[in-house]
């Protein structure tokens, strides 16, 4: 049974109706797999990420943090051990950068380990999601990139939305003529459990470029 989490950045810990869904979902705690955001920094990595679930009482057998210290083959091993595969937030490209050099999307596909994504992580998890400066970005071109693609579905994640409504619905309108789009902002999550699709906090679904606050689920 597919289960992923998309989460926006939590500055706090987890509200506690999250934390009942995910003390639900995660039934097996024998290994967390954390996925670097930014490979060549080895400090304090996943710290924020791993509190909030030491926070919500889901603990591990073990922990790992794919980055470069990791060979490419013992990353897939890992992932293949995994309970619980969390892509760190941070920085996007790098991490997507990072994700296709180490081969690690078809493997994070193949697991039957809950997926859950920060931010970045969240970013890269969807199937597209553009890179703009408009969105943040420190470039001059926009450009589609391939997420790892767990669900058909674009995501924005964490960003300030309330403030930039009109910016964001702008910018993702030909996206969104492709594929859904989910947008959040900091303290919200979006759950796909198999085929049903549970928010939590203030999502904004974009389709052929009309936009709609959608009704917390979770």
């Amino acid at each position: 049974m597919k289960t992923h989490y998309y989460l926006g950045w939590f500055n706090n810990l987890f509200p506690v109706n999250l934390c009942s869904v995910l003390q639900q979902d995660i039934t097996d705690r024998k290994s967390l797999v954390m996925i670097s955001s930014n490979p060549s920094i080895y400090e304090e990595a996943g710290a924020t990420e791993r509190s909030w679930l030491d926070q919500a009482s889901i603990m591990f057998d073990e922990y790992h943090l794919i980055n470069y210290r990791v060979q490419k083959e013992d990353a897939k091993t890992i992932i293949q051990n995994a309970s619980v595969i969390f892509l760190l937030g941070e920085d996007t490209l790098k991490q997507n950068g990072f994700l296709i050099e180490y081969e690690l999307s078809d493997s994070i596909k193949k697991s039957s380990a809950v997926v859950m994504g920060a931010s970045a992580g969240a970013i890269n998890m969807s199937a597209k999601w553009l890179c703009s400066k408009n969105l943040g970005y420190k470039v001059e071109m926009s450009t589609v990139f391939n997420g790892i693609g767990l669900d058909n579905f674009s995501v924005l994640s964490h960003f300030d939305l309330e403030n930039n409504i009109t910016l964001v619905q702008s910018e993702l309108s030909l996206l969104s003529e492709e594929i859904n789009i989910y947008a959040s902002n900091k303290d919200c999550a979006i759950r796909v459990k198999e085929d049903k699709i549970d928010v939590f906090g203030n999502v904004f679904l974009i389709s052929h470029s009309r936009i709609l606050k959608l009704d917390a689920t979770l």
